[in-house]
């Protein structure tokens, strides 16, 4: 629609005029004082009401036509995770996925694309609360050991009992001497869960501070988000410095040839959750795996845990310090 009958706005001279849409002319001369004409006026709030709804449903088609080549994307990979699946019930065998990292760093979005299509039957998410005093008078491993596998199980755990080397230290949730004597023995407790024919893949989803942030403020504002932004998340930039440098000591000190760390590049989830995907699946060597697949994982997404060290060190004789 056409609007007619509206003066222009003077230009400063030798100005060429900007093109003006209809909406913006409407939106102008809707309100203007001394105009008489109610119904145009109404006709124009109208008009200008449908053109936002119509934005907003061309943004959402977007979204959602996103959302579902993405889903594609990934179809594959978990057709070949039930296969893993097939094969870890077949042969017995007993696998733990650790989910490691920061607050909003995708660990959660990863876990729901890995277990989506998967037999409920023979597989566990794992997400541990806050322990009661009684399971603080206990071994620490304890409440974690009761949640390993069974023989053809698969356990993924959205956090694990790494949260003594991170998330605790930071906090002030356990004491210095808690948090070595779990140093110290965490090592052993995963050599003994592998020389006993656990696969064990562990996974730390990293991600910048500039990603965090965002990411947090998009739960803020999101009423379907919020739920996920918790106290302690309000903390996390705050304490972004004191974290990295517990994820330094963690990496270096708890990474083993039996239980290497993965780092994961998680500022693009999509390639976070594919990548994140490959590397359980390289982790076993499963019947029928498809062979029109590329299972190699991409060199600027996934990391060994003793590469990032490396990286980390570097970063911190350069500068004085960690800075990611």
């Amino acid at each position: 629609m056409t609007l007619t009958g509206i003066t222009p706005p003077a230009m400063e001279s030798g100005a060429t005029p900007e093109p003006r849409s209809d909406v913006a002319i409407a939106a102008e001369t809707s309100g203007r004082p001394g105009d008489s004409r109610a119904p145009m006026t109404n006709l124009i709030d109208a008009y200008l009401d449908a053109l936002r709804e119509l934005d907003a449903l061309k943004r959402d088609r977007k979204r959602v036509a996103r959302k579902l080549r993405a889903e594609s994307e990934l179809r594959p990979w978990q057709v070949e995770l039930l296969k893993l699946q097939r094969h870890l019930e077949a042969h017995r065998m007993r696998m733990i996925v650790l989910f490691e990292g920061r607050d909003a760093a995708g660990k959660g979005g990863t876990i729901r694309r890995v277990s989506r299509y998967m037999n409920e039957k023979h597989y566990r998410v794992v997400a541990l609360g806050k322990p009661t005093e009684e399971q603080r008078s206990e071994w620490y491993f304890q409440r974690y050991a009761a949640q390993l596998p069974a023989g053809g199980e698969m356990v993924l755990f959205d956090r694990s009992w790494y949260n003594r080397a991170m998330v605790e230290p930071v906090f002030g949730f356990c004491t210095e001497e808690e948090y070595e004597n779990f140093m110290l023995g965490v090592t052993g407790f995963e050599k003994d869960l592998v020389r006993q024919g656990t696969v064990l893949v562990k996974l730390y989803f990293s991600v910048t501070k500039e990603e965090q942030s965002r990411r947090f403020a998009r739960r803020d504002t999101d009423p379907l988000r919020q739920w996920k932004f918790s106290q302690i998340d309000m903390q996390a930039q705050d304490r972004w410095d004191e974290f990295t440098t517990r994820k330094y000591e963690m990496i270096k000190r708890t990474g083993t040839p039996s239980a290497p760390w993965v780092i994961i590049r998680s500022g693009d989830k999509q390639r976070a959750r594919l990548n994140a995907m490959k590397v359980i699946l390289n982790a076993v060597d499963y019947k029928d795996r498809d062979k029109e697949l590329d299972f190699d994982t991409d060199d600027d997404v996934v990391l060994p845990g003793t590469l990032e060290v490396v990286r980390m060190e570097a970063e911190r004789a350069r500068s004085g310090s960690f800075t990611s």
